[in-house]
């Protein structure tokens, strides 16, 4: 399997093996066992259906996998190792969710969080050699920054844990760059489309990824039985589903950047997500009201096109205003484009 490409790690990693042996992993629908066998109580081992999965990500990201309830419980399990009063660091720029979890442990007194400027660098070394946790984020959720995982990794003194959600394994593999834990919410390209809400953690050492199960039991953030199996069926497809919408984004984010209102484009250079700033924040209300075919709504990674003024949530006010998050599905780049050159402001 360390041979595989990774688009054929996404397709075999985790399937069952043997004559006689179903092609997919079924769905495991239950809590409890049987005395006397591998599996006891899902909640502590886990089920045949979670296990697949973990197997093909930790493939995928070169580590041991751990599913989670949510993407949020994958931070809640990482936060669970620290001591109290433990110095994190995060990036100003990135998913709300998160720094608004760990605004709340520093308010309590647990963490002390210092918020950096994702592209600083030199600031981010120097903040890693002494910081218990260096929490990165590339590209950052929404503004798209790529953050040096390297030479930060290579810096840290605690642990390091990149949230690979927007990247996934097939553009950027953390663990080779130096990271301990990559966290992926696997509501969003993993699964990809729309329909489950799941997390996954892959450690580089067997012993941490041995602590963050035992941090999803002792908080009970356990998948579904359903959503691993449907994030597994998503992860077959992830490749080509990446791939097309890779294309489709890097045509878009240069037509966007040639129309008269689009002030900015944010487009890394990869990946299925573009974001763009418009004038203002009516301009941007009046731009997701009016797309037809692209819909607006707060998530991303499915097989829809999707648009939202990220300024608008709480814990997003240093975000320019009028920077609109695009997430670009499977349509028709031509029909993409004509539902954007219709919204936007001539």
């Amino acid at each position: 399997m360390d041979d595989w490409t990774p688009r054929t790690k996404a397709i075999a990693a985790g399937r069952p093996h043997g004559p006689g042996e179903p092609l997919n992993t079924p769905l495991v629908a239950t809590s409890t066992y049987q005395a006397g066998g591998d599996f006891a109580y899902a909640r502590g081992d886990g089920t045949p259906t979670w296990h697949a999965l973990e197997e093909a990500v930790g493939a995928l990201e070169g580590g041991e996998a751990t599913a989670f309830a949510s993407g949020v419980a994958t931070l809640s399990a990482v936060l669970d190792l620290l001591p109290v009063g433990s110095r994190v660091a995060v990036p100003t720029f990135s998913y709300a969710v998160t720094r608004g979890v760990l605004a709340h442990a520093q308010k309590l007194g647990k963490l002390a969080v210092t918020e950096l400027e994702p592209t600083d660098t030199e600031a981010w070394v120097a903040e890693a050699a002494t910081a218990d946790l260096v929490w990165l984020e590339s590209p950052t959720n929404p503004t798209l920054d790529v953050m040096a995982i390297e030479p930060i990794a290579a810096a840290a003194r605690g642990r390091v844990v990149v949230d690979n959600t927007f990247a996934t394994p097939l553009r950027q593999r953390p663990l080779e760059l130096g990271a301990d834990v990559v966290v992926h919410s696997a509501t969003k390209l993993i699964g990809g489309h729309s329909d489950l809400l799941l997390g996954i953690t892959v450690a580089k050492d067997p012993e941490v990824a041995a602590e963050l199960r035992g941090a999803r039991t002792r908080v009970g953030s356990t998948p579904g039985a359903l959503e691993a199996w449907l994030a597994l069926r998503g992860l077959r497809t992830m490749p080509v589903r990446l791939a097309e919408q890779s294309r489709t984004a890097a045509l878009l984010a240069e037509r966007l950047a040639g129309h008269p209102a689009v002030r900015r484009v944010r487009y890394p250079g990869f990946g299925m997500m573009v974001s763009f700033d418009l004038a203002d924040a009516e301009t941007a209300d009046r731009f997701c009201a009016s797309v037809r075919l692209i819909r607006s709504a707060t998530s991303l990674g499915g097989v829809e096109s999707l648009v939202e003024r990220r300024a608008w949530l709480a814990g997003e006010e240093r975000v320019p205003a009028g920077l609109i998050r695009f997430s670009v599905g499977l349509e028709d780049p031509e029909d993409l484009w004509d539902d954007l050159a219709f919204a936007l402001p001539e």
